[in-house]
């Protein structure tokens, strides 16, 4: 029942629905027309994307604004590549429509709905294929989509490297995964930037980083966005360890939340990179070796904050560098299957419950044993 005060001034708009001198606006009936315009229009995805393997390829229309013989739509795409994602990912997409006979000066009649534009909604993120024609060379265990001007010659290289880095993520990761990676190869930094939605500094002399989101459940595959500037700096070695990394956090974010502390995902994306070569901790570690040898052994595990693009690029080494040997001491001082199950507890869980059951020590205990690995390893015995 509507308070006294409420039925007072709803009595205005009741009257005038009751009343035939209120008239009512005319309903709209071009909104179902518009509506199967689009779904006709989401039955052939862009000539862009020939060679894609999509599937359930649609467009969710969510507003429709009409103005005369145009109108303008926000829709949500839903799509899937087949054989790499397991649930369908999407966009949110802006259609502009027109009436056939728009211009013909008679108001377009009852001519039909045609979809003229389909772009990404204004606060949307682009498609890769936004940008441009999308190139696809397929690898053993890897997709990979160039951008406007990416010659097939790299993007079948960086198919290898990718197919190499998926076996490297199953091998430190021995649990269920896709086992298959979508890597995305813009046409330049400031095309990455686009599809991110940051500033191109964020990503400036990286290499590559990965999209999707953390928890387990259906999901949309992650992606794996390549750098074409950064990843050209990087010898081969360095191409290996990159992409190696980034396929493990492909591997692994169905057990990753935002419980799991960042030194622990990418302390251990990077062991799993470079897990089985001959790396030694000073070479592979060479920012934070260069601190430790000066007296300036870290006091704390990497905070989350430390992680952040954008900022001191020395500060930012010496934090993946400091988290990678925090997983290596793990995984040689309590055993490989320790430092997995670390993982897994980690996403479900207190960090301080985590370790003790997969590990046996407390943080403070962790800390004290990692502060004085670095000594050991990186400081020449300092202490």
């Amino acid at each position: 029942m509507l308070p006294a005060h409420r039925l007072v001034r709803a009595l205005p708009l009741l009257l005038c629905v009751l009343l035939t001198g209120c008239a009512a606006r005319p309903a709209d009936t071009a909104g179902p027309d518009v509506r199967r315009a689009v779904a006709d229009w989401s039955r052939t995805p862009p000539a862009a994307l020939s060679g894609l393997p999509l599937d359930d390829w649609a467009y969710e229309v969510t507003s429709v604004r009409r103005d005369g013989v145009r109108a303008l739509v926000r829709a949500r795409l839903r799509y899937r590549l087949a054989g790499y994602d397991t649930a369908p990912g999407g966009s949110e997409r802006e259609l502009a429509l027109e009436r056939d006979g728009a211009g013909d000066g008679g108001g377009g009649g009852g001519g039909a709905w045609s979809v003229r534009s389909d772009r990404p909604a204004p606060d949307a993120l682009p498609e890769l294929w936004d940008q441009g024609p999308v190139s696809v060379v397929r690898g053993a265990h890897s997709l990979v989509l160039g951008g406007s001007g990416q010659s097939r010659e790299a993007l079948e290289a960086i198919a290898a490297e990718a197919d190499r880095a998926v076996p490297a993520a199953s091998a430190a990761w021995p649990r269920p995964w896709a086992g298959r990676v979508v890597v995305l190869v813009p046409a330049s930094l400031d095309r990455m930037a686009q599809l991110l939605g940051r500033p191109a500094d964020a990503y400036r002399g990286m290499g590559a980083v990965t999209t999707g989101r953390v928890g387990a459940g259906p999901g949309p595959a992650d992606r794996v966005v390549i750098n074409p500037e950064g990843y050209a700096e990087l010898g081969g070695a360095g191409r290996r360890i990159i992409l190696a990394h980034e396929v493990t956090h492909v591997a692994t974010r169905a057990a990753t939340s935002a419980l799991t502390p960042l030194w622990l995902s990418e302390g251990f994306a990077d062991w799993a990179a470079y897990r089985g070569t001959s790396t030694t901790p000073a070479q592979g570690a060479p920012e934070l070796a260069r601190a430790v040898r000066r007296g300036e052994v870290p006091g704390e595990l990497p905070r989350a904050e430390d992680f952040a693009f954008g900022g001191d690029p020395q500060a930012l080494a010496r934090s993946y560098e400091g988290a990678w040997l925090a997983c290596r001491l793990i995984a040689e001082r309590w055993g490989e299957a320790a430092l997995v199950g670390l993982y897994e507890r980690a996403g479900e869980e207190p960090l301080a419950t985590a370790l003790g059951q997969s590990v046996g020590v407390d943080p403070a205990g962790l800390t004290q044993d990692w502060r004085e690995a670095l000594r050991e390893e990186l400081g020449q015995g300092l202490r």
